[in-house]
């Protein structure tokens, strides 16, 4: 296989999962891990992928987005991980706002409160998999459904949140920097996680470590907005210095 055969499959194979692997990618091509690492050093450097520990994922800013499917079978431990540290700020709440995405779902599967709690989510799969609990009273977002993430959005959910008075907003992102906050790439799903945000008192971002240092092209909050974050230990410093000196709780696991 010559290079750019090489690179036009790491690239559309990283689109479509959302994440790969350096031993994935030397199995799948049937190359040396060293060869890999040069690839990826070459697509980072043309700006059409993003280097993280271990492997390597699409450049959010060019309005690419996954699937849910695809993203949920993408480091779902590390994912489950973050849920259960999440778990810690929600103790005492009484509402909470859940975002659409993988991560959120996984936060969700795990929450079990034992006293009554009001949950207000954009994502049907939520919704669909928390009405059923002992404990939560669940309203979903009126609006149009997306495909890809069959997450609620568009004026009908961002009316519904304006008229709400919230405890809690557990939020994902498809990308976190310092200079740019938290960024998405549809604006549709940015007018609503924006909404949430305004909505609760507080604030916590859910995240694993390819959605740090990468910005896509739509701004839904800053930095500041932020009360907590949880995401994976292997994060560099140098991305959560940012949110570090605004005060942000930052919880790795």
């Amino acid at each position: 296989m010559y290079p750019v055969e090489r690179h036009r499959w790491i690239i559309e194979t990283a689109r479509a999962q959302g994440r790969l692997e350096v031993p994935e990618i030397a199995g799948q091509l049937g190359v040396a891990v060293e060869t890999v690492r040069r690839d990826l050093n070459v697509l980072e450097r043309r700006g059409l992928i993003r280097r993280v520990h271990g492997g390597a994922i699409p450049v959010e800013k060019l309005g690419f987005e996954s699937t849910l499917l695809a993203r949920g079978s993408s480091h779902p431990e590390a994912k489950a991980r973050i849920a259960q540290a999440a778990l810690e700020y929600t103790d005492e709440v009484e509402s909470i706002f859940i975002d659409e995405g993988s991560t959120a779902a996984a936060y969700a599967a795990q929450l079990r409160p034992n006293r009554p709690v009001l949950v207000v989510t954009s994502s049907l799969p939520v919704a669909s998999q928390l009405a059923v609990r002992p404990h939560l009273d669940v309203v979903i977002l009126g609006g149009r459904v997306r495909p890809n993430t069959l997450g609620a959005v568009d004026h009908w959910a961002t009316d519904m949140l304006s008229r709400l008075v919230l405890d809690l907003a557990v939020v994902g992102t498809n990308g976190a920097t310092g200079k740019h906050g938290l960024t998405c790439p549809d604006s549709s799903v940015a007018a609503v996680k924006s909404a949430a945000v305004r909505a609760s008192r507080r604030t916590l971002l859910i995240a694993d470590e390819s959605k740090f240092g990468v910005d896509s092209s739509i701004k839904f909050a800053d930095l500041h907005d932020l009360d907590a974050v949880v995401t994976e230990k292997t994060v560099p410093e140098s991305h959560l210095q940012p949110f570090r000196r605004l005060g942000v709780q930052i919880t790795q696991v």
